[in-house]
């Protein structure tokens, strides 16, 4: 007994073809896209972790500048004569203080906005 002879149709054929090709394209689109979907968040996360490792340095730098200004300005004030040279150190201090932490949050603006490009 032989079995018939069924030719599948070129129509049908040329369709699974094709259907191939569209799924073969669509998984390397796919996988292309991944690919640089990891790029991105290495870079994302290379800039992030640079970006934090400098402003925690930096954040260190400030506190040592800080508490040496704190310890000068305490003692130039035991060293005082009198209240009225005290409060002048006080008002000085004060001032320069604020200028330095302006310049300090200033710089630590600037890492923030590199972190953000």
């Amino acid at each position: 007994m032989s079995t018939p002879n069924y030719e599948i149709p070129t129509e049908l054929r040329d369709f699974a073809e094709k259907s191939v090709d569209q799924a073969r394209n669509a998984f390397g689109a796919a996988i292309t896209n991944a690919h640089k979907a990891v790029d991105q968040f290495q870079t994302n996360s290379k800039t992030f972790q640079s970006t934090f490792q400098a402003a925690v340095a930096k954040g260190f730098d400030h506190a040592q500048t800080n508490a040496s200004a704190a310890f000068d300005h305490a003692q130039k004030l035991v060293r005082a004569k009198d209240f009225r040279e005290a409060y002048e150190l006080q008002t000085e201090f004060v001032r320069s203080q604020i200028a330095t932490l302006q310049a300090q949050a200033k710089e630590f603006g600037g890492l923030a906005q590199n972190a953000a490009h």
